[in-house]
């Protein structure tokens, strides 16, 4: 079974969301990169860039397929993970510490109400 941590939010396309007032860092869930398989790649959007939630805002590649990246919630990108362009396979060993992806900026808190609680997300998958 795919570690849910209870302290984070989650969106139905699993990706995970860490608030701390307005920031979020946010990455893949485990049980995403257990789908996904050996990630080889991370395409990382450059910081001051604004996303929109649910929006995609990068890729992630492994050796199986590519999937995207979508935003948790809207706002502009303070911090990418750059240690993923060396190493991506982190998201597969830590993908709730290590491996987080992007750090946002929220524009709406409000925003956090559309995502799931961990015993929601469980439920999900």
């Amino acid at each position: 079974m795919a570690s849910v941590p209870g302290d984070l939010l989650y969106t139905k396309d699993h990706e995970w969301a860490q608030v701390k007032g307005a920031m979020v860092t946010s990455g893949i869930t485990d049980h995403a990169q257990h789908e996904l398989g050996d990630i080889v790649f991370v395409q990382l959007p450059s910081v001051g860039v604004r996303v929109v939630q649910g929006q995609p805002y990068g890729e992630i590649e492994a050796v199986k397929t590519v999937a995207p990246l979508n935003a948790p919630v809207g706002g502009t990108v303070k911090e990418v993970n750059t240690a993923l362009a060396e190493n991506a396979g982190t998201i597969n060993t830590d993908p709730y510490g290590q491996g987080w992806i992007i750090r946002i900026e929220m524009d709406k808190v409000s925003e956090t109400a559309a995502l799931l609680n961990a015993a929601a997300y469980a439920k999900l998958i």
